[in-house]
């Protein structure tokens, strides 16, 4: 018997035109997303128990890795800028700059990555899989109104917890820099490594710093719900959800963060 060739014609790759589409789309159905939360946020059933169920899971969850990681980053920058600092005798001043650095930029920057990895990824896949294992449509039908009890409630735990793990990650940080200092042949007291790093920090400093937050943690929650609630592509939408959580997310997160920049330089003038 003779073999028949078949010719197997290959997938075109989509074209820049196509891309454009998908990503405008892609933006306004994630506007539209958005504008459905705050007008399912305004309207009762008010979910405070699955609320808090919610923020203490994204908290609980990501507290051991923020801590570790914001440890592990004051003592390394410590022990990198001593000896440039102490090159020009401006030892003195390595407390105020490590918290100047660390408060305003370093540390809720790298927080809101972590959870953006963490708890984003996590969202996504969850909700992908009840999506694919049609638990969600099953919500709709009885009348249970899955928006308000998964996505707001996610949402707004994410919003709410992610200042918190900051203020946390700050105070590890400063820690983590003093014990930078006194491994380094230093001989400073904790309080006075406090009292000179928090002298330096101004309220210009603090409140920018302290309101992106807010703005980091509700950019992972809203990427991560309306990845996985609008997933549709089988069991392997799930992983591309996850994916797609992490990598919205963090690109949200350096794009807020430079708006915040711009907005506090404006404010410093």
């Amino acid at each position: 018997m003779k073999s028949k060739n078949v010719k197997t014609e290959k997938a075109k790759p989509p074209s820049l035109a196509d891309r454009l589409d998908a990503f405008f789309f892609n933006v306004a159905e994630l506007a539209l997303f958005t504008g459905r939360f705050f007008k399912s946020f305004l309207k009762p059933p008010y979910e405070f128990s699955q609320l808090m169920k919610q923020s203490f899971i994204v908290g609980n969850n990501s507290l051991s890795l923020v801590g570790v990681t914001a440890f592990i980053i004051g003592l390394v920058f410590t022990m990198q800028s001593k000896p440039t600092l102490a090159r020009f005798g401006a030892e003195s001043w390595l407390p105020a700059m490590i918290a100047v650095s660390m408060i305003r930029e370093i540390v809720p920057v790298i927080t809101a990555l972590i959870c953006a990895g963490k708890v984003g990824s996590g969202i996504g896949a969850e909700l992908a899989s009840m999506r694919v294992t049609e638990q969600i449509d099953a919500m709709e039908v009885a009348g249970a109104k899955p928006f308000h009890y998964l996505i707001v409630t996610r949402i707004l735990s994410t919003t709410l917890m992610l200042p918190i793990l900051v203020i946390f990650a700050d105070a590890i940080a400063l820690f983590g820099s003093y014990v930078g200092v006194n491994i380094q042949g230093g001989n400073t007291s904790l309080v006075l490594f406090y009292t000179d790093a928090m002298h330096a920090v101004d309220y210009i400093d603090l409140l920018p710093a302290f309101i992106k937050t807010f703005f980091f943690g509700f950019a992972i929650g809203l990427v991560g719900c309306y990845q996985g609630y609008n997933s549709n592509s089988g069991t392997e939408g799930v992983g591309k959800s996850a994916n797609s959580s992490v990598v919205i997310a963090s690109l949200l997160i350096f794009i807020i963060d430079l708006i915040a920049v711009q907005i506090t330089t404006v404010f410093e003038k």
